[in-house]
């Protein structure tokens, strides 16, 4: 039996990569879509006649209408605001309004000050950096995925082939479907749809895999570990089929008591000093 205390030591503060923080090649690559509207709005930099300046280049190149959301680091291209005036819903694709309307939006944004008292000197350079606040808000997303890509790494290293011996983002029904097993019991009898990172086939069994990694504290570490000892009990009576899970972080601190529940009732949960240490080998192989 291991010590629960002893595994739960072990977890790591991060396992963030150098690409975690700003996806640089994904900035420069939306900016170029639109490089030469921005250089077309930059004429307005230091304008001393901004609105009527704006009017004329919007209806000269309404093209670069498309550009205005992204000044105020907005994706959308459709942009709500209500005031005294009234409620309007700007569409910055194709005009919806009059252009005194748009004038209006540019004012009460403070765009016009912006550009006009030539607070920015390029809009170019202005824009990289709202690219990179904005692509800063996807490490959520990259996070979640550095686990995977860390266990993948090492189901390569145990000589595992992608599609072949293990196999990425598998749903139940298609596992139950490939193999003909019965994983009903985990999905409330077809009521829920359950998906693995990754699934593993043996030569006798399938193995059900889940990765994640958690920085910090939070709720969801409650409800994950709950979540996923369900599916160990779950899966206790489906002979073929064993459920994986490789978790770590030090967030788990907060959430110990629910964690070593589940490391109770599950005989394969793994941290990433397990990783380290050969674990892939000993289990799938």
């Amino acid at each position: 039996m291991r010590d629960f205390t002893e595994w739960l030591s072990n977890f790591k503060n991060s396992i963030s990569n150098y690409s975690y923080y700003i996806d640089f090649g994904k900035i420069y690559k939306n900016i170029d879509k639109i490089k030469v509207e921005l250089n077309i709005l930059n004429s307005l930099i230091g304008s001393k006649n901004i609105e009527n300046d704006f009017e004329d280049i919007v209806t000269r190149y309404p093209e670069t209408l498309k550009c205005i959301p992204l000044l105020l680091a907005v994706r959308e291209n459709k942009i709500y605001a209500i005031d005294e005036a009234g409620e309007f819903l700007y569409s910055f694709k194709q005009t919806n309004y009059d252009m005194e309307q748009y004038k209006y939006f540019m004012r009460k944004t403070g765009l016009f000050d912006l550009l006009s008292k030539h607070i920015v000197n390029n809009l170019l350079d202005y824009v990289t950096g709202v690219e990179t606040g904005l692509d800063s808000n996807g490490r959520k997303n990259r996070g979640g995925h550095l686990m995977e890509n860390l266990v993948e790494s090492y189901l390569i290293k145990a000589s595992l082939i992608k599609d072949v011996s293990y196999f990425k983002e598998m749903k139940i029904g298609e596992i139950e479907k490939r193999w003909n097993i019965d994983l009903s019991s985990l999905t409330n009898q077809g009521k829920t749809v359950k998906r693995f990172d990754f699934v593993v086939k043996s030569k006798n069994v399938i193995y059900g895999i889940e990765t994640n990694f958690y920085a910090s504290s939070g709720s969801k570490l409650n409800e994950t570990a709950r979540s996923y000892k369900n599916i160990a009990l779950g899966s206790k009576n489906i002979e073929g089929f064993s459920f994986v899970w490789f978790t770590d972080g030090n967030g788990w601190n907060s959430a110990k008591n629910n964690l070593e529940e589940t490391f109770s009732v599950l005989e394969h949960i793994y941290n990433i000093s397990d990783l380290e240490n050969g674990v892939m080998s000993r289990i799938f192989l």
